[in-house]
């Protein structure tokens, strides 16, 4: 891409653009909650138990005017489990209303027909219901016991209601990628789109991710799958794929962390990355003086990031321009250095790596909101 873009210099790619941040992101992660009533082995957030200290209704309602204020395009609302709140539908009327889109994750397990039927009559409203399995025993080995069939329950009760092409939503694991046509087929059933997402090892998924990320082989698998299939979503999940090849994968082919995307968790505080919930990524509070615009435009976090950032360990590489160096979080979850190659690399510099990190390099997730009950991984899907 050579186009020019508005306000940048002449020559300067949109993505040269991107890398300095914008004066609002694009979209941004909202955990509304760490209450969840399931336990995935794979959690990001470590969910289970609500945080005493989760901002309150007029705070939320406050941090929307904020948004609409810095005209941030929508907001992508996570959890937990975000439908658990008992204001969840007064704070999405709110956002709507505001001209803020909202986009929002959820298990399905809110979703009966009744509230499908509200979801339907509101606008500039997106769902996404997430599976990490085409069949039962895949699924719910990973998210729990019964929580497939809620999640298709949930599709049936919005296509009754005549919601439109919700979305559902897959983290792609080495148990799952064998089926991704069936996967495709369950979309096509739905009249929904499919959006596949990259596994990282935050939260639960530290202890997961070396059971669950794709082999080499299932990352070729995928891509050459996501390139014959442009219209399957994935975001910046994959971009470290491409240095498999001539074609890059549709999405943002860099790291937004900082510079066009954050994450805010249910008490306010301010992440780089939706991916990071670490003190490191740490920026800010909405709660400080000056709120959310104020973190996101003075983050001492932040402008490091939108600095010019060296290609370290991959300067070496071919590759580096196509892949960008890969993802910041699976590196840093990992015990990677920043600057070092993705570990899930497609040329192999990532195992090698990977090789010389002791345990005790690994950071620990600064958080962990899971239940008090021991959450086990189950190695094979259960027949």
């Amino acid at each position: 891409m050579t186009t020019r873009t508005a306000g940048g210099p002449k020559g300067e790619t949109l993505t040269d653009e991107l890398k300095r941040g914008l004066d609002a992101p694009i979209c941004l992660t909202w955990e509304l909650t760490y209450a969840c009533n399931l336990a995935c082995v794979h959690c990001l957030s470590s969910s289970g138990r609500r945080d005493p200290n989760e901002l309150s209704t007029a705070e939320v309602f406050g941090l929307i005017d904020q948004f609409a204020a810095m005209q941030v395009f929508y907001v992508n609302i996570g959890g937990g489990e975000p439908m658990i709140r008992p204001d969840f539908y007064d704070l999405i009327d709110h956002a709507t209303s505001s001209g803020v889109g909202v986009k929002f994750s959820t298990n399905g397990s809110r979703i009966d027909a009744s509230g499908a039927r509200r979801l339907a009559a509101m606008d500039y409203t997106d769902i996404q219901i997430s599976i990490d399995g085409a069949d039962a025993a895949t699924n719910d080995a990973v998210r729990g016991e019964g929580s497939f069939a809620t999640a298709t329950a949930a599709m049936d009760h919005l296509a009754e209601a005549g919601f439109g092409p919700f979305k559902i939503s897959v983290v792609m694991t080495r148990q799952n990628i064998p089926q991704l046509d069936a996967f495709e087929a369950l979309a096509n059933r739905y009249g929904a789109e499919l959006r596949l997402t990259r596994l990282r090892p935050a939260g639960r998924g530290a202890d997961s991710w070396h059971e669950l990320h794709p082999q080499p082989a299932q990352q070729v698998d995928l891509y050459n799958w996501l390139i014959e299939r442009p219209h399957v979503l994935t975001g910046d999940s994959f971009f470290h794929l491409n240095a498999l090849g001539d074609q890059n994968l549709p999405g943002l082919n860099l790291c937004g962390a900082g510079r066009v995307v954050c994450l805010i968790d249910p008490v306010g505080d301010v992440y780089a990355c939706p991916f990071v919930l670490h003190d490191e990524f740490k920026a800010g509070s909405v709660r400080d003086p000056g709120g959310f615009a104020a973190v996101w435009r003075t983050s001492d976090l932040f402008r490091s990031l939108r600095e010019p950032q060296s290609a370290g360990a991959c300067a070496s590489c071919g590759q580096f321009d196509a892949c960008q160096g890969g993802c910041m979080a699976a590196k840093f979850f990992t015990g990677l250095p920043l600057d070092g190659p993705d570990p899930e690399c497609v040329t192999g510099h990532g195992e090698a790596a990977l090789a010389g990190v002791s345990a005790g390099a690994r950071p620990e997730p600064t958080l962990n909101h899971s239940k008090p009950s021991p959450v086990a991984f189950i190695t094979k899907p259960r027949r």
